[in-house]
């Protein structure tokens, strides 16, 4: 069987992730595994092969509250509602990613269903597919995953230019075709702004900025845009506005830092 590679989207195609060693993260991406493997030793967890009865309670009971639910050992533990609020089933799930993949697990132990979606393209958006496909598991309405907003915003800035990627954002961003994701709108920016198109990277984290004005990664990213395009007086608005959003945003201090100094 060979293994599989982690891709990436760069503007139109797709090429090898960046390299990382995946010795190196441990349980977050030393593990190779199989759609077929992976729903053996989830059938495997119902019965005493693995764990006892006592491990395998305390494996799965909810111990911190978690957004609307509960996180256990490792695992996020939820109601999903499917359709009206009466009508819901527990389930216990987790994702992860990693470079050029992301994954997610989704079990339902009343029933012993199991999603597993594992995807060697980036972030694509699984939780939509997750949530469809216990939907159709459960004779519920299901909507198909929509498109990408960002990967159709960067084909038309490259086809047609600025000004009409700009006009396609606003015509479809409220679109039932496609979907805003945080994360491929920041991915969409650094692919323009390491292709050299620093003016269109900055509108692009413009509008993820306007997006998801509460995210301090949206202007960590926009400020180094504008560092990239000699505009430092924008830059540090940027970045002050990141680390005041994200505390953590040690980087945005460093970048504060070395500008103040320069």
């Amino acid at each position: 069987m060979e293994r599989v590679g982690g891709k990436r989207k760069n503007i139109k195609n797709y090429n090898n992730a960046n390299y990382l060693d995946l010795s190196i993260p441990y349980a977050a991406g030393s593990l190779y595994s199989t759609v077929d493997d992976l729903y053996l030793w989830d059938q495997a967890l119902y019965t005493e092969k693995l764990l006892s009865k006592k491990y395998r309670d305390l494996l799965f009971n909810s111990y911190i509250p978690a957004g609307p639910g509960h996180y256990g050992y490792g695992w996020f533990i939820n109601k999903a509602f499917n359709g009206e609020k009466n009508d819901s089933i527990t389930v216990i799930e987790h994702g992860g990613g990693i470079n050029g993949f992301n994954t997610l697990v989704s079990r339902i132990p009343s029933d012993k269903n199991l999603v597993v979606l594992l995807n060697n393209t980036g972030g694509a958006n699984l939780n939509e597919m997750n949530k469809a496909i216990r939907n159709i598991l459960y004779n519920k309405p299901y909507s198909l995953p929509k498109k990408s907003l960002a990967n159709a915003l960067v084909e038309v800035i490259l086809e047609k230019g600025m000004v009409s990627g700009l006009t396609y954002f606003k015509e479809n961003k409220n679109s039932s075709t496609y979907a805003i994701n945080e994360n491929e709108m920041n991915s969409a920016g650094y692919q323009l702004l390491q292709t050299g198109k620093v003016k269109e990277a900055i509108e692009v984290f413009k509008l993820n900025v306007e997006a998801f004005p509460k995210s301090g990664n949206t202007y960590d990213s926009l400020g180094e845009a504008y560092l990239k395009n000699g505009d430092k007086k924008l830059a540090i608005i940027n970045y002050k506005k990141s680390v005041e959003l994200d505390p953590n945003n040690e980087n945005g201090k460093k970048v504060l830092e070395e500008i103040s100094k320069s």
